[in-house]
């Protein structure tokens, strides 16, 4: 047998195999990718709000069928007669940049889609384009409303506080905390127990799975404060921690984004962190303002050795 047509025939081998594995195997019938200047926790919480408004808007039903904190999500989308799946993965390239790759199958028309979307602008293609140019362009306005500064390593202040607990799910922190604002206040006016700096909320359990956090809602109060007994108000020394610091600069609702990007911090230069942010807001929402503006100051310390 000639050298030429040991070539062809592996060259057949191949491509016989590629087809199989193209049609037959492959689980999706196109991929879209894209960059944005975002933390892998930001996209995948975008995701999931992205897909939630997609039933209010066009209709369309997402059902999450597998996902991986914070770097994979994979969805069905039922409407009508259309079922397609959705298999998002988030790849962080750097501390400010993230990889977006996602592969989308029509569960009704796989094969056609395979054989026509990678050579022409059908309907499918055009479609699944601008639904995900409509996500980004969703994303990227989301993220003009906030801005996280790395600190780098550093350690808090150790803080004698006032402090409720609370759990929510992670995106209703913020209202959370304005919902049991009077009541801890107001037990300390009633008390005559001063408030001598700006709130804290300290992250006790962090549910990556569930999206639910433990929190503490904490004021700071002088040292020799005499404690009172109470059901709800507890008094405690919140210890200084060491770990990575960040400033935040938005609405207290998304603070959550300089966990995000703390956490591809520490992915990105070695670092390992407890999933317990600790937060102190330094403006007061209700003065109103420009929000911008509010400031968070934000460390997560360093795992224990």
């Amino acid at each position: 047998m000639t050298v030429k047509k040991r070539i062809a025939i592996a060259g057949s081998i191949f491509i016989a195999l590629f087809l199989v594995w193209y049609l037959m195997i492959k689980e999706t019938d196109y991929c879209i990718s894209f960059k944005v200047k975002a933390a892998t926790g930001t996209v995948f919480q975008g995701i999931q709000e992205w897909t939630a408004a997609q039933l209010l808007k066009d209709k369309e039903k997402y059902t999450l069928i597998d996902k991986r904190n914070f770097d994979f999500i994979q969805q069905e989308m039922k409407k009508e007669a259309v079922q397609m799946q959705y298999t998002w993965d988030i790849t962080s390239i750097n501390d400010s940049v993230t990889k977006v790759s996602v592969g989308i199958k029509d569960v009704n028309h796989s094969l056609y889609n395979k054989l026509t979307a990678p050579f022409f602008n059908t309907e499918f293609k055009k479609e699944q384009i601008r639904k995900l140019t409509d996500f980004k362009k969703g994303l990227n306005e989301h993220l003009k409303n906030f801005n996280v500064k790395i600190e780098g390593e550093g350690v808090s202040e150790q803080t004698f506080v006032a402090y409720i607990s609370l759990k929510s799910v992670l995106q209703e922190k913020a209202q959370h905390m304005i919902a049991n604002d009077a009541g801890i206040t107001g037990f300390l006016l009633d008390n005559k127990i001063q408030i001598i700096g700006k709130p804290y909320v300290e992250i006790t359990n962090w549910d990556l799975d569930k999206e639910t956090i433990d929190f503490n809602y904490c004021f700071p109060i002088p040292e020799n404060t005499q404690i009172i007994e109470n059901e709800i108000v507890k008094f405690k020394t919140i210890p200084a921690i060491k770990g990575l610091k960040a400033t935040y600069y938005g609405n207290f609702r998304t603070s959550d984004r300089a966990w995000f990007v703390l956490l591809d911090y520490a992915n990105n230069h070695g670092y390992k962190l407890d999933k317990a942010p600790l937060e102190q807001f330094l403006s007061n929402p209700f003065n109103g303002g420009n929000e911008i503006e509010w400031e968070t100051r934000i460390i997560i310390p360093f795992a224990a050795k």
